[in-house]
């Protein structure tokens, strides 16, 4: 006797996931009258925070759904710009997104991020304890029931991967306002405020200065601002508003 069968396709935008000869039209795969259809789709490869909707024979359903045999199912992708009720929009990055952390915060962007490695379980529960989207390159870690929210960053090269999410999530950017190496709110500060952090030729140079309210670092226009200033300014023209 055969097992039970469905018939499955995977929108375009998710076909990256799944084995090749599953990335074209719909294809047969065996269920066991058990497994939900959110297990069936991350048998497949693809993390649950990917899917928008599933569809079976043309209606929607969760992620719950034991499907039957004959059943014809549709996954389909998350709809952009994507909401995440619930809580402030705010990131939480792993050890591999250090560049990217650093960009978000540049546009004010609520940016946690780990630099040191500290393993899935524990990413997984800063994200549900403080609510914080996980962004990862780790499907593994994407598939961890306790995620408050995930999302799965498509690119290595972090220009690509600030624009991925920016257009994903549509956050409010508010530039030069978060320290880029902690996260913390910068305030303005005087040049006495910060002159411990000055050599001399900052000192002689530069008189507008910002702190960051947490660790103290100190900020202002210095040798690499044209090309921050590059990133901010790029961000505004195709994701502000």
């Amino acid at each position: 006797m055969n097992p039970p069968e469905i018939r499955v396709e995977v929108a375009p935008e998710l076909a990256v996931f799944v084995p090749p000869a599953r990335r074209s039209g719909a294809t047969a795969l065996a269920v066991d009258g058990v497994s939900t259809l959110g297990h069936v789709v991350e048998s497949l490869g693809v993390p649950l925070t990917e899917v928008g909707t599933l569809h079976v024979d043309g209606r929607e359903v969760p992620v719950s759904h034991v499907p039957s045999d004959g059943e014809s199912v549709s996954v389909r992708p998350v709809t952009r710009p994507q909401r995440v009720p619930g809580a402030p929009l705010r990131f939480l990055l792993d050890v591999h997104l250090g560049t990217l952390a650093r960009r978000l915060r540049l546009l004010g962007v609520d940016t946690a991020y780990e630099s040191a490695d500290i393993g899935d379980p524990a990413l997984a529960a800063r994200s549900a304890a403080e609510r914080r989207v996980m962004l990862s390159r780790d499907r593994g870690l994407l598939r961890r029931r306790e995620l408050w929210a995930g999302a799965f960053v498509h690119s290595t090269n972090p220009e690509e991967q600030l624009r991925d999410v920016l257009g994903r999530f549509a956050p409010e950017l508010r530039p030069w306002t978060r320290c880029t190496a902690c996260n913390g709110l910068l305030r303005e500060a005087t040049k006495e405020e910060v002159a411990d952090q000055l050599k001399g030729g900052t000192r002689k140079t530069y008189d507008v200065f910002a702190r960051c309210g947490e660790c103290g670092r100190a900020y202002w226009k210095g040798a690499h601002h044209e090309q921050l200033e590059a990133i901010v300014e790029r961000a505004l023209r195709e994701f502000a508003g």
